[in-house]
């Protein structure tokens, strides 16, 4: 199964340690799901997770985050978008999700972002919550 993870689900797993944002990262780590990534979000996604606004709220160390975030570097798929997608006109940088889905004919998006889940879905791509997901991974086999 390949799952894009929008950023916030990510940084939710690093603020509360027990939400299902939490049990996503650790069923990735447990090879539960691929997930798939773009340069764009992974460049979003360290950028945020070194912000100081966000380290203020983490629950994990500036090693732990540095460690997560090379292994994602190195156990993440990286999709190649080869065409812009413009569908989410409030705010522009959700498409960067979408193009990644999309280029790795991804199953699912995991995202808190209202703008995305409107959606619910994208050129047949399911758009769920990290809480609908956290639920389908701990009904599969």
């Amino acid at each position: 199964m390949k799952i894009v993870l929008d950023t916030n689900v990510v940084v939710s797993a690093t603020i509360n340690p027990k939400g299902p944002p939490a049990e996503i990262i650790r069923a990735w780590r447990s090879h539960s799901f691929r997930w798939v990534t773009s340069l764009a979000l992974l460049d979003e996604l360290e950028r945020t997770l070194l912000s100081p606004r966000i380290e203020s709220y983490s629950c994990w160390s500036n090693d732990e985050i540095a460690d997560f975030l090379s292994t994602v570097r190195q156990a993440t798929e990286i999709s190649s978008p080869n065409r812009r997608i413009d569908v989410i006109t409030s705010d522009p940088a959700d498409n960067r999700v979408l193009e990644a889905a999309v280029a790795a004919n991804a199953d699912c998006i995991v995202s808190g972002d209202r703008h995305l889940l409107d959606l619910q879905r994208h050129e047949g791509i399911e758009i769920v919550t990290p809480a609908r997901f956290a639920a389908v991974l701990t009904t599969s086999p």
